[in-house]
């Protein structure tokens, strides 16, 4: 039989292990990378930092200028008249990976931003897939194995949580409704 100071040290015990734990699960969330430890080399330079975005959705899109889908810029300029106001960022982030779609330096990508009226912001030119691939992209590919770009325009929507919210293959143009439904419940989630 237990006397009552043997019950009370094993409660404490009990309790400050579980305590332990709790906090031990906190901290192990707290440190979970989100998107907003990334950052973008700008194309026109300084960098793109996506924590400066924290706490807004953020639509990353691997681009290309000779690309069948290249119109999609139009498009994608859309949403952002539609919703910068209201807190989504958007990011081009032309590559090459694709069917060498991408050749040209900054010049070049340039002339097609313009050409399409762009006016969110533009990475440098990156590697999106493989192991050379940008640290973004590693960590888009880690948390979502299955939806990794398979070719240019394909579209992360990362949530105010910097978090993978939803991912729209390139064969979804941005206007699509399912991409501004994403994109509205993404801008009202709290």
């Amino acid at each position: 039989m237990m006397d009552r100071r043997s019950v009370m040290t094993a409660a404490l015990a009990a309790i400050a292990a579980a305590t332990s734990n709790r906090r031990s699960l906190a901290q192990a969330a707290m440190s979970r990378i989100t998107a907003y430890a990334f950052s973008f080399p700008g194309l026109g330079g300084g960098d793109i930092r996506l924590s400066e975005f924290a706490g807004r959705p953020i639509l990353i899109v691997n681009t290309a200028s000779l690309c069948g889908y290249t119109p999609q810029y139009g498009g994608l300029q859309e949403l952002w008249t539609e919703f910068h106001g209201r807190g989504l960022m958007i990011v081009g982030v032309p590559s090459n990976d694709f069917g060498g779609q991408e050749p040209g330096g900054a010049t070049e990508i340039t002339a097609t931003t313009q050409n399409h009226h762009v006016t969110f912001p533009i990475a440098a030119k990156a590697v999106v897939k493989g192991p050379n691939a940008h640290p973004f992209y590693k960590w888009a590919a880690e948390a979502r194995p299955k939806d990794v770009p398979r070719w240019n325009f394909h579209k992360y929507l990362i949530g105010r949580d910097g978090y993978i919210a939803d991912v729209f293959p390139q064969s979804i143009d941005p206007v699509d409704s399912r991409v501004k439904t994403a994109i509205a419940r993404a801008l009202a989630d709290s």
